[in-house]
């Protein structure tokens, strides 16, 4: 009798699960509310939010990261907003709040659904996983495996919190600076005018460093942990 009511829960759970992804990219696909995920509405916002700013900004990423939008787009807010320092500061605790949420979020809601599906095969490989959780969740992020869909994939694997989150937090910390660093000096020029500074060490250093951040999953590949 238990067996069955928790067999139904999962399910019911599940089903909330899906539910709550299809609303998701309906709501923002077909509704107003994607009028404000235009980068120039978000600056707007943030700007006329005054010393709230930063965490309106961090709350709307996180909630960003949990809704499946883009966390490019915040992150490249971040910087032009606020700046390298603060602007990657921001970002990755928006990022890291976010990815904890939608790591709980798909940990209650699909689980449990997920662990019925597998079989004693898979099973091997869901304990592998888990017993590697933090070298997976690291090598994954720095190969740059799609955020949101991750934050809420690993949640279906026997991974524990810790090992998500500080492979999280590793995964994208320099990533995260390089981007930050990048576009707040890309900003900078813009706004100034001054187009000559695309040419000093700061711009140049920039962009290498952006430029070498798409080589970090080749390189990566070669560290794979087994499972």
């Amino acid at each position: 009798m238990n067996s069955d009511r928790k067999s139904s829960d999962s399910k019911t759970k599940a089903l909330l699960f899906v539910v709550f992804i299809i609303v998701v990219i309906l709501l923002f696909r077909f509704t107003p509310l994607k009028e404000y995920l235009h980068p120039q509405a978000l600056k707007d916002l943030f700007a006329d939010s005054g010393p709230l700013a930063p965490l309106l900004f961090i709350f709307i990423y996180a909630i960003g990261v949990c809704l499946f939008l883009p966390a490019t787009l915040f992150t490249g807010l971040g910087a032009i907003l606020f700046g390298v320092f603060f602007g990657f500061l921001y970002n990755i605790t928006g990022a890291m709040l976010g990815a904890s949420a939608a790591f709980f979020i798909g940990r209650y809601l699909g689980r449990d659904f997920a662990a019925s599906l597998i079989g004693d095969r898979l099973s091997q490989y869901d304990r592998k996983i888990a017993d590697n959780g933090f070298a997976v969740t690291l090598y994954l992020r720095l190969v740059f495996f799609p955020y949101t869909p991750l934050n809420f994939g690993l949640a279906l694997t026997r991974i524990s919190f810790a090992q998500y989150f500080w492979g999280t937090f590793f995964g994208i910390f320099a990533g995260g600076f390089v981007m930050a660093f990048f576009f707040a000096t890309i900003a900078e020029v813009w706004s100034t005018g001054q187009w000559e500074k695309l040419w000093d060490w700061k711009s140049l250093f920039s962009l290498i460093l952006f430029v070498a951040s798409f080589f970090i999953p080749r390189v990566v590949k070669h560290f794979k942990p087994e499972i």
